[in-house]
């Protein structure tokens, strides 16, 4: 059987991707290697009766074109909370907590005062970014008609931010977020909220120069039209992916799950379908590779279909993660010190200063995890019961940070890892250890092995200057398409990046389906 297009990974992207393929009209085939789809972004049961979202946790990306185009609202999406909390625990009682341009709790009066003229600068400055996110990055020569129309409006977008907001900008893009929060606030507990948000799922730390350009780049993101807002789906991460699937299932996408496939066919510099690991092969005319660019191009073409000079390109994409995650089953709600109940029902990030966070990546640089990392937590069966048997919980948290590489490997690592994690937890939840009946740990080898996230990187690669636009992953395949003809990428290493956005599975679509046109 061959089909017009055939999509290799069911992430989120490349549901994406395969739903506004077939919405064109084509024949769409998504090979899945794992036995369920959604990638990183699902939901998983960890023990018997307990639910929870396996890597990404909170949906702050998905961008608002792809939900209306795919009206992913009437294909099951819902959500068990919208625009949460956010809330700093320092561990000691001392707690702080936003929602929005508010912020309570231990804070200084003049800080107070300063987050809503803060808070709105940055979305401001990272709306007028937008419209990069569903652009194809530019060439450095020979741009047609649509990429100068694409670049004139970031271009005005960008100009239309005014002289101050412009100025700040160029002043700050290339910062590192602890001085842009230095600049700003004294308050600990604030500097914590504004460093996270910037180095959650990265390998950097608040000191690291760039770092303010991850947190510009999270808050591109905007949610039931809230700019900044973060949500938990009913039912788990898995829910935005089945609405993806569902979305692409009535435009007649076929999906077929623990197909691995073992190579691209490729002939005279021309892919031509795929092979699976059975042996079958399925004839396409378009292969479209949600992987990273390593596994699409070296494992699955092969290098002798690609020349030296772009293997070099790829070996070179710096995508070694320093985030693992960890996932508990609870025989009852945890009690964090400072934290009241609209708390749990939100987001919490664990740490007592921004110093602290900076403290806590340092190990990461020498292979080894800290004792106090930063945790991000959520108890999505708060405002959704259904997650937990009656009466128990699941509890999420990301561990930021934990090197993809440790001395002696994660295989001999991994409970020492865990039991480190978890007395760093009951230092802020006091007896939630002995509430434990199940846990899941993934190191960042794990995510790497489990959902192919290269190096266990949220993004297929570090989202620094040096990696992004036309760069991105590399020059050679920076708009989708590669060297090989018929073969595109539509992954979190393609532009803009990772999170659960859909970004580069749009684009990618985009430029399949522009290159059908023009043939």
């Amino acid at each position: 059987m061959s089909y017009s297009h055939i999509v290799i990974g069911a992430g989120h992207n490349g549901l994406t991707c395969a739903a506004y393929l077939a919405k064109s009209g084509a024949k769409v085939l998504v090979l899945e290697a794992r036995s369920q789809p959604g990638g990183a972004a699902a939901t998983e049961e960890i023990a018997p009766g307990y639910r929870v979202s396996s890597c990404a946790h909170l949906l702050y990306q998905l961008h608002p074109r792809i939900m209306l185009d795919l009206a992913l609202d009437r294909h099951g999406l819902e959500f068990s909370a919208k625009n949460i909390t956010t809330t700093v625990l320092a561990g000691d009682g001392a707690a702080l907590t936003m929602l929005d341009g508010k912020a309570t709790g231990n804070i200084s009066e003049k800080d107070a005062q300063n987050w809503p003229i803060f808070w709105a600068r940055m979305k401001k400055i990272a709306r007028h970014l937008q419209p990069m996110l569903l652009m194809s990055p530019p060439r450095l020569a020979g741009r047609d008609l649509s990429q100068n129309l694409d670049l004139l409006k970031l271009g005005w977008s960008i100009r239309s931010l005014g002289r101050e907001d412009m100025r700040e900008f160029l002043r700050i893009a290339a910062m590192n977020v602890y001085d842009l929060a230095a600049d700003y606030f004294d308050s600990p507990l604030i500097k914590v909220r504004i460093s996270a948000d910037a180095v959650l799922g990265t390998t950097l730390g608040p000191r690291s120069p760039g770092s303010v350009l991850s947190l510009l780049y999270k808050l591109t993101g905007a949610l039931n039209g809230v700019q900044g807002a973060m949500a938990l789906p009913k039912g788990g991460m898995g829910a935005v992916s089945g609405a993806l699937l569902r979305a692409g299932a009535v435009r007649g996408v076929d999906l077929r799950l623990g197909q691995r496939v073992r190579r691209i066919i490729v002939a005279d510099g021309k892919a031509s379908g795929v092979e699976t690991d059975t042996g079958e092969i399925i004839e396409a005319a378009n292969v479209i590779s949600n992987a990273d660019i390593a596994k699409t191009m070296v494992s699955m073409v092969g290098a002798q279909h690609i020349d030296a000079g772009f293997q070099r390109d790829v070996s070179k994409i710096r995508s070694k993660g320093a985030t693992a995650k960890l996932n508990l089953a609870l025989s009852a709600l945890p009690n964090f010190t400072g934290a009241d109940a609209q708390a749990l029902a939100g987001r919490l990030l664990l740490t007592e200063s921004i110093e602290q966070i900076e403290l806590a990546f340092n190990p990461a640089k020498y292979g080894q995890w800290s004792k106090h990392p930063l945790l991000e937590v959520v108890i999505p069966s708060v405002t959704d019961p259904a997650l937990a048997p009656a009466g128990h919980h699941v509890l999420s948290a990301i561990v930021q940070y934990a090197p993809y590489q440790v001395e002696s490997g994660w295989a001999s690592q991994r409970e020492p890892f865990q039991r480190d994690v978890m007395a760093h937890l009951e230092h802020f939840a006091p007896g939630i250890g002995a509430s434990v009946v199940g846990t899941d740990l993934k190191t960042p080898a794990d995510l790497e092995a489990q959902f192919g996230l290269p190096g266990g990187h949220w993004h297929h690669g570090e989202l620094a200057i040096d990696q992004l636009l036309m760069l991105r992953p590399v020059a050679g395949a920076a708009r989708y398409a590669t060297p090989v003809e018929n073969l595109f990428l539509c992954g979190a290493g393609c532009h803009p990046g990772g999170g659960v956005m859909g970004a580069a599975g749009y684009n990618a679509a985009r430029a399949v389906l522009a290159k059908r046109q023009a043939a």
